[in-house]
């Protein structure tokens, strides 16, 4: 269910397995790189992190060649960016790790591509679930309906030995389930209101050109307005700025414009009194984390599994949702092949959830500290008050402490445990050596 990236990764996965695998899509697939109206975040920047390039590359070999040959921007960080949190410039030291910032309508077709070609898969377009077949012990395949028909109009039954949840943060599937007689699972929420708007620009020669591929002023409970701009494929930037409930960033011309004035990040305005708009801005505010917890005990039926945003739904802000599509898809294939274990709905799903840990504590760790933040999941346990304290240390010292900074970027882009962050030169430099000095202003050039 979903012809997104997890839907998609997913169906390439299972097609090893499967004597055929059926992807049912909402959207009529676009032809090229076009935004398709499912996606509510793809006009908005997006981020392909170090952990879902190694997963996308395991999956499809020589992906990433492809990525880049299309022009999608290879990015360093720190080298390659103006980076500020908390009142401090970032050094630009050499990058540690690379990000792609291309637009999502590229990545999904070049993945598209790729995964289609296989003719075990076929895809029913225009189409949506609208409910599953079975009962409390077993999903048996879903019931769809023509998006071109009445609403009223004829249902059709698809039946399954499986079905995959791929149908984004919107997923009607816990509905579903208690209509069969099964759990819907206990959602786990973190909602901090934040909410942002994204304009595409093109600046003039020489300013966001070379040395410096996109400024990012990060949030944070002392910095609630947050936003840079990023290069894509075409040469042009996105510019974001994000701002929480009740302060939400406008979408009018002018007032965008003067809503980035907010950010203690001068170059980026000043850039865009230069740069000229390419498109009206776009808001978006459903930003709540979010996860859906299969794994717990209860009715919850064979035959069912659910991946991607369907499981685990982050703050976008923090740019992990593709990465963890990939991810999930990596450890499904793992589950299947493992050669001991028999795959069970419960195992399965109980590593697709393991997939997506990481991420649900980076940005559910960072969202509960921000003014505001409801949901079932805000008030924080005993062990993670431990680990704030020292946490906050290493915030403190990684934005100009290279080896603090190597071993948290790594954390930070899903590519190293958070146990990366105790390894026993990082805890040094955290324990016994106080913060080293941060520019002073925004560095215009990286370091050598």
């Amino acid at each position: 269910m979903g012809g997104s990236l997890a839907g998609l990764l997913a169906a390439h996965v299972l097609a090893g397995y499967a004597d055929r695998v059926t992807v049912v899509e909402r959207d009529r697939l676009p032809q090229g790189v076009k935004p398709r109206p499912g996606v509510a975040q793809g006009r908005h920047p997006h981020v392909l992190l170090e952990g879902g390039q190694s997963a996308l590359e395991s999956l499809l070999p020589g992906f990433l060649v492809e990525l880049e040959a299309a022009g999608a921007p290879r990015v360093g960080m720190p080298s390659d960016l103006v980076l500020w949190q908390d009142g401090h410039w970032f050094r630009r030291l050499p990058s540690t790790t690379h990000i792609y910032t291309g637009s999502r309508a590229q990545l999904e077709e070049l993945v598209r591509r790729r995964v289609l070609t296989n003719p075990v898969i076929n895809v029913l377009e225009a189409t949506d679930v609208i409910g599953l077949l079975g009962d409390a012990s077993r999903v048996r395949g879903v019931l769809l309906r023509d998006r071109a028909g009445d609403a009223r109009g004829e249902h059709r039954a698809l039946e399954a030995d499986l079905v995959v949840d791929a149908s984004g943060s919107g997923t009607k599937a816990p509905d579903w389930l208690t209509a069969i007689g099964a759990k819907a699972p206990y959602e786990e929420t973190i909602d901090t209101g934040l909410a942002y708007a994204s304009r595409l620009y093109r600046g003039p020669s020489g300013i966001l050109d070379g040395d410096t591929a996109g400024y990012y002023v990060y949030p944070s409970p002392a910095q609630i307005h947050a936003g840079g701009a990023l290069p894509l494929e075409d040469g042009s930037h996105l510019v974001i700025v994000s701002g929480l409930r009740g302060d939400e960033p406008p979408t009018a011309d002018d007032a965008f414009v003067t809503y980035v004035k907010r950010l203690p990040h001068p170059p980026l305005h000043r850039w865009l009194d230069e740069a000229q708009p390419l498109s009206q801005a776009f808001g978006y505010r459903q930003t709540a984390n979010i996860r859906r917890r299969y794994d717990l005990p209860g009715r919850h039926p064979a035959g069912f599994l659910a991946t991607g945003d369907a499981l685990c739904t982050f703050n976008p802000v923090y740019g992990q949702g593709m990465a963890v599509a990939a991810m999930s898809a990596l450890a499904l294939r793992d589950a299947l092949a493992h050669p001991r274990r028999t795959p069970t709905t419960r195992r399965v799903q109980r590593a697709l959830l393991a997939a997506s840990r990481q991420a649900w504590d980076i940005s559910a760790g960072a969202d509960r500290k921000m003014p505001g933040a409801t949901g079932t999941a805000v008030d924080a346990r005993p062990a993670d008050r431990a680990a704030d304290w020292y946490l906050q240390r290493v915030q403190a010292r990684y934005p100009a402490d290279p080896v603090v900074g190597h071993a948290f970027r790594s954390v930070l882009t899903l590519s190293a445990p958070i146990t990366a962050l105790f390894a026993p030169p990082v805890a040094r430099a955290v324990l016994f050596r106080p913060p080293p000095t941060t520019p002073a202003g925004p560095p215009e050039t990286p370091e050598e």
